[in-house]
């Protein structure tokens, strides 16, 4: 998962909005987003907030922001989720960082001999990132039918959606290889037509959980052969990241990886992992 958030506060004053947003409006939203999902949103982010949250009001029928806030902070209120939505926009590819792939495959080829193998994409967004998993994974037991199981969960439940049903846009797929392309995907026709769809032998390789990595506890067990988690601990302070990265710990397998973003870095938590190679980590041995 990753998050484009654009403008700044000076380009939001001087602007003409359909409702009034203070900035006390918006240290209240940073205060609840950062305690709802941790992240923490700075001031240039003000702008982007206003844009996001407006078809929130218009959705729920609130004439201002304080309407709205004090709607969505009432006991039980359905309204999280789509707060919470709003304010995560995913940005994915298939094979992104490709450098992390090679080396998912032969730490698995390493452990062909288990029974089973386990792997955790704990930012899965619409699905790239889980599936890319699967294609490796098909690649090194050369079968459809690997013994090999991949929990997929994020934040974002329209996300989670979208990547259950393994339905792309052709032009999401360009930078794929030809090969890999026609071996993993069907083509739509008719309606479809413009689409691809992941094979449902691929498919059945993933259970997509919607999963909340601030929740005190995760209901999920290990241990896992690898985690990725890329591109989503620059979103959190670094309280909140060790926070994280300790409860990555005991699921982990003694010999597990942890596969993190380019721009991420955890030697603040290096009595809890150590690095292996570039932005993959491993436990420290205790």
């Amino acid at each position: 998962m990753n998050k484009i958030l654009i403008g700044s506060a000076k380009d939001q004053r001087n602007a003409e909005h359909e409702y009034e947003f203070t900035l006390l409006d918006f240290e209240r939203i940073k205060n609840l987003i950062y305690k709802r999902a941790g992240i923490t949103l700075s001031s240039s982010k003000y702008n982007m907030v206003y844009s996001r949250l407006c078809r929130r009001l218009r959705i729920n029928g609130c004439n201002t922001f304080k309407e709205y806030l004090n709607f969505l902070e009432r006991v039980n209120s359905s309204e999280w989720e789509g707060f919470t939505n709003a304010l995560t926009t995913n940005l994915t590819s298939f094979f992104r960082e490709q450098h992390h792939f090679p080396i998912l495959e032969q730490h698995i080829k390493n452990h062909k001999n288990q029974n089973k193998i386990h792997l955790w994409c704990s930012a899965s967004s619409t699905g790239e990132e889980p599936y890319s998993m699967a294609m490796t994974m098909v690649q090194v037991f050369k079968t459809f039918s690997p013994p090999v199981h991949i929990l997929a969960t994020d934040l974002d439940t329209n996300v989670l959606s979208k990547a259950e049903s393994g339905i792309y846009p052709l032009e999401r797929l360009e930078k794929l290889p030809k090969d890999k392309l026609k071996k993993f995907f069907l083509k739509g026709k008719g309606t479809n037509t413009g689409t691809a769809k992941v094979r449902p032998e691929l498919r059945d390789l993933i259970t997509f959980r919607q999963l909340n990595l601030l929740d005190d506890t995760w209901p999920i067990r290990g241990p896992f052969d690898a985690i990725f988690c890329r591109n989503v601990m620059i979103y959190f302070d670094k309280k909140t990241q060790y926070k994280i990265l300790k409860k990555f710990v005991p699921l982990l397998s003694q010999d597990g990886l942890l596969f993190a973003g380019h721009s991420e870095s955890f030697q603040h938590a290096a009595d809890l992992i150590k690095l292996r190679e570039k932005t993959v980590y491993e436990l420290v041995k205790k």
